[in-house]
């Protein structure tokens, strides 16, 4: 069926980025989540019209620092004010399993602060969350019966990020779930040619010169590009 008059498809990278975003619900959030998840499996229209009703957390806003005062569904989770299937707890971070999974056994580690991207988050944070990956990555894959497990971060809006609250994503794999297509993508040798050697000196130079604060460091075009 074809969309709505005025609408159009989502994008495929839009789309992946609605998968792994987390919704704070409107009066009717339950219903249209449900709406949502039967209109995917059945691929109809309605999935449009249960996308609708839902409205993103005015975190995904972004800001620097802190929550500011502003609804962020991940500090509401951490303080108990919203509810979630909590696997894992410790004085740095809290592990849930996602409210809209790729896969079964789908969960987020959040550290308890609130840092709004990776570049903003300390090291010792990061260092924390990373350390639990492979107890908690071991334990989903058990309960899940997988065998494997993607880690992921979306970080920042392009890249897929919606709740600008750091997050670590385990998703657990089984064989021929088929759930990046990119997998199947041919990929090309890296060329040996000048472009990235530029490209090397560029990153190279921004690692020489970077503060400690990382957010501070922004983009810049390699030379000879």
């Amino acid at each position: 069926m074809p969309p709505p008059p005025g609408s159009s498809a989502p994008a495929p990278e839009r789309r992946l980025a609605v998968l792994l975003s987390h919704f704070r619900p409107c009066r009717e959030a339950p219903r249209a989540a449900t709406r949502l998840a039967t209109a995917e499996r059945h691929g109809t229209a309605a999935a449009a019209e249960a996308e609708a009703v839902l409205s993103a957390s005015p975190c995904a806003a972004g800001g620097s620092g802190s929550s500011g005062g502003e609804y962020c569904v991940f500090c509401n989770i951490i303080a108990g004010a919203a509810p979630a299937f909590k696997l894992y707890e410790d004085d740095e971070c809290v592990c849930i399993l996602d409210a809209k999974p790729l896969t079964t056994g789908h969960s987020l580690i959040i550290p308890k602060s609130h840092y709004p991207s990776l570049q903003t988050t300390p090291p010792t944070v990061l260092a924390a969350i990373c350390s639990k990956l492979p107890l908690l990555g071991t334990a989903i894959m058990k309960a899940t019966q997988c065998d494997a497990f993607n880690v992921l971060i979306n970080n920042g809006e392009k890249a897929g990020q919606v709740i600008f609250h750091t997050h670590v994503h385990i998703i657990p794999r089984s064989k021929d779930d088929n759930l990046w297509s990119s997998e199947t993508y041919s990929r090309n040798p890296i060329s040996h040619g000048q472009e990235t050697k530029n490209l090397v000196s560029s990153i190279k130079e921004v690692l020489s010169s970077s503060p400690e604060d990382y957010s501070t460091v922004t983009s810049s075009t390699p030379k000879g590009f």
